[in-house]
């Protein structure tokens, strides 16, 4: 998780989320795609992780980074 925080592309942002922005950030760990949503507090210096999990190419377009259209 903090690998791909640190190292990670940041693929959607949630400008509208309360109390704090937040934003889905995409890496790799040992060749397999991670997804981190994770939202920041900047004046307390916090990161708050609200879930990880490995994105399903059922759901994302092949890379990861763009959520598949609806038929």
């Amino acid at each position: 998780m903090r690998h791909v925080l640190n190292g990670g592309e940041e693929i959607e942002s949630y400008p509208e989320d309360e109390p704090y922005l937040s934003r889905l950030v995409l890496g790799w760990v040992e060749g397999r795609p991670i997804h981190v949503v994770a939202a920041d507090n900047d004046e307390g210096d916090e990161t708050f992780v609200i879930t990880v999990y490995e994105p399903s190419l059922d759901l994302w377009e092949p890379g990861f980074k763009r959520r598949r259209s609806e038929p």
